[in-house]
């Protein structure tokens, strides 16, 4: 499951982003029900536009996607109040049961379910759930258990009649028994916290026994008590709704996650029994101005500051809709849990003999299994962000099961740190009773070809692949095999687009097995385009479309891509060139025209002196500077040409930049802001391309030396020495190519 906000994103975006988002493996998507976007005026309600609910579940419905709405009506979200409305958070007593609150909240309710009959998964439509409140802890007069019973109960009378009624789970968290399933989260970073220095290990990478509750996720309210949610473990189901696809980039911790900070957290949480893996966020958005900014801010109560509109999350598809380096991390994740994921959700948590002490035990080795009788499957992780865990040297696997040990690899192997993967044991392989045993690759989907079924696994960067297989023959060019009774041995095959082990079973049907690096699965998506599921190797973005599918390469005219099984006919709205077999591959190329634009970038006045960074909000921490403190900062004036009538995807704006707060206007009008964290800033500039016919202004607000936050080690050096910092490095525009291509 992956969060979308749809009112984050232009409604005439959410077709090709769904599009994207089922094809990176997401089966459902959650979206917060924000009310003061909906009824920012009291009794005017406004579902027009990007605010329509109804058509966004419709084309959901349309991508093949279910859908999970969450109601609040308090959502955090890191929206202004919560979602609130100000009329609301100004007039009465909210998140109780308090009368008037309760009348407003049931209008809107009524409002909402109005926009979704027809739409819920009784009537046949996608919507299979919905989630009350949120991180709610509150206990006290009309809190507590029984205001979320009493918010169901509304619910349930309004019409949202659905398959699943949640809560989140974390910080303490009450909800009525049997009434309410709690989800659950997690992050690898705290932006919310209030530390200015390198975290501790994240508990998020260790693997859980018997608790389903991650640590601080940042909720709002102290509820003072254990919560609820592991005393109700035997009656509910490990779902996830927020483990970070990504994190925000607050004012005071602005950390930057790489890749694997949010790969690793898949097989820990996995490995630990969760059956939904839910992303907070998967795909990124902007906050829209109305009457007031809608972020969080500490200047009207907020625990957080963030950007008045950017919301990109750093998740795997950012706030304009590009993939971020993450989505290759996570995707071959997606396509095990597509192909085995009926098969793991019964399987129970086995804890191993020895486990780490605690999250900061860098050297005991962090697995865990799941098993089902003889079939399951092995756990690993040694990846924690920012700490180097050990070499695991001379490492087999004992795992016990009804019909005896299952030892392995045949061959002590060394797993490098900063290793994390998913190991079979007793697979299945295609519709043959042939098994596999286990192996040292990772499973990752199956295909069916002219020339067979297929199976196909990747290997670990690092570790050599071996595997057994019970089974009638087998055979693999390049490889050792060792036969004992009806088990093969086989090692020394080199993972690639060629590494093809063929199986016979004992009644002479046959299964192949292939063996990718990871590189190669990283760059895999399974598609069904006309008809037919195929695997596309490509780093280009990829969406399905009614006659085969849609690329966009950034920055790069030049298109490859790669299918298994090949199409008898591929045309493209570029010429396509078949460019031969990459192993058991057909593989596509093609270029597009060049189109290259230069931007003009004049000073318009120098920095002054930033006031020193004050203390304060909620948090007692670092807060955001007052609009007051922006005359401080430098600005540039920027001419961008138009795009003229060639036919590309989009333009993004590259700004290298360093300083505190980075504002992009047109005119007077703020378009876009970004706190400095050391990566560049990009702007899609399709948004606005009817906007560029006058200069954009790019203010930067300096960034003091001495200022109380937290930047990652790479930003501090971006930063420099000086007591202060505003510097535009460079202003680019990138441009990105769409290829249509049918069969």
């Amino acid at each position: 499951m992956g969060e979308f906000h749809y009112v984050r994103t232009p409604m005439a975006e959410w077709d090709a982003e769904l599009a994207k988002i089922k094809a990176s493996g997401i089966d459902i998507v959650a979206t917060y029900l924000m009310w003061n976007y909906h009824e920012e005026v009291e009794g005017r309600f406004d579902w027009s536009g990007d605010r329509n609910l109804r058509a966004f579940v419709e084309a959901a419905g349309r991508h093949g996607l279910k859908v999970f709405l969450r109601l609040g009506p308090w959502v955090h979200a890191e929206v202004r109040y919560g979602g609130i409305p100000d009329w609301a958070v100004r007039s009465m007593p909210t998140r109780g049961d308090d009368p008037v609150y309760l009348r407003h909240v049931e209008r809107f309710w009524h409002e909402a379910q109005k926009q979704v009959q027809g739409l819920l998964w009784r009537d046949g439509g996608p919507v299979i759930g919905v989630q009350i409140e949120n991180e709610y802890n509150l206990r006290g007069p009309g809190q507590g258990a029984s205001h979320i019973a009493t918010l169901k109960a509304l619910a349930v009378q309004l019409g949202f009649d659905v398959p699943l009624y949640t809560v989140t789970g974390w910080d303490a968290t009450v909800y009525p028994h049997r009434e309410v399933m709690p989800v659950f989260g997690g992050y690898p970073d705290e932006p919310w916290g209030k530390s200015t220095g390198k975290l501790p290990p994240k508990e998020t990478y260790a693997f859980r026994f018997g608790s389903r509750v991650s640590g601080d996720l940042g909720a709002q309210t102290r509820g003072g008590r254990t919560g609820d949610a592991d005393g109700d473990i035997a009656h509910t189901p490990f779902l996830g709704a927020e483990y970070g696809g990504g994190i925000p980039t607050m004012y005071r911790r602005r950390p930057v996650m790489q890749p694997d900070d949010i790969a690793a957290m898949l097989p820990v949480q996995l490995g630990s029994g969760v059956n939904l893996y839910g992303y907070y966020m998967y795909h990124g958005g902007r906050n829209a101005i109305g009457r007031t900014t809608l972020q969080e801010q500490t200047a009207i109560g907020g625990y957080n500051d963030l950007p008045i509109i950017d919301y990109d999350f750093q998740a795997p598809f950012g706030q304009y809709g590009m993939a971020n380096a993450v989505l290759p991390a996570i995707r071959p994740f997606h396509l095990f849990l597509q192909e085995w994921g009926t098969k793991l959700a019964p399987m129970a948590v086995r804890r191993p003999d020895r486990v780490p002490t605690g999250p900061d035990d860098l050297t005991t080795p962090r697995f865990s299994v799941r098993s089902d009788g003889d079939r399951a499957f092995l756990f690993y992780n040694s990846h924690i962000r920012q700490y180097p865990a050990a070499m695991q040297r001379s490492v087999r696997f004992v795992v016990d099961l009804p019909s005896g040990p299952v030892t392995f690899p045949a061959t002590p192997i060394d797993i490098p740190a900063d290793r994390y993967f998913i190991w079979p044991i007793d697979m299945a392989l295609g519709a043959t009773d042939a098994r596999l045993a286990w192996a040292t690759a990772q499973p990752l989907t199956t295909i069916a070809t002219p020339a067979g079924h297929v199976t196909v696994l990747h290997a670990v960067p690092g570790i050599p692949v071996s595997l057994a297989v019970r089974a009638a023959a087998v055979r693999a060019r390049g490889a050792r095999i060792d036969r004992a009774g009806d088990v093969f041995t086989v090692e020394e095959l080199k993972p690639g687009t060629n590494a093809m082990i063929d199986i016979i079973d004992t009644r002479g049907r046959r299964e192949r097995v292939l063996i990718l690096t990871q590189e190669q699965a990283r760059r895999i998506s399974k598609v069904t385009v006309a008809g037919t599921d195929r695997l596309v190797m490509t780093e280009d973005e990829i969406a399905p479309t009614p006659n085969g599918m849609h690329l966009v390469s950034r920055g790069d005219p030049r298109f490859t891509f790669a299918m298994l099984p090949a199409a008898t006919v591929v045309k493209g709205t570029l010429p396509l060139r078949a460019a031969g077999q990459d192993g058991v591959f057909t593989r596509y190329t093609t270029t597009a025209p060049t189109r290259t634009y230069r931007v003009t970038m004049k000073p318009l006045r120098p920095a002054g002196v930033a006031s020193p960074v004050q203390i304060g909000g909620p948090a007692k921490a670092a807060v955001e500077p007052y609009p007051e403190s922006f005359t401080t900062a430098a600005a540039w004036t920027l001419t961008v040409p138009p795009a003229g009538p060639a036919a590309i995807e989009d333009r993004r704006l590259v700004i290298r930049w360093a300083g505190d707060i980075g504002r992009l206007f047109v005119g007077t009008d703020l378009i876009d802001d970004r706190y400095f964290d050391g990566r560049s800033w990009q702007v899609n500039l399709r948004r606005f391309d009817g906007r560029l016919g006058q200069p954009l202004t790019l203010s930067i607000l300096p960034l003091r030396k001495d200022a109380p936050i937290y930047l990652d080690e790479a930003a501090i050096a971006r930063r420099g020495d000086a007591d202060q910092v505003a510097s535009l490095d460079s202003v680019q525009v990138e441009t990105d190519y769409g290829l249509d291509v049918s069969f």
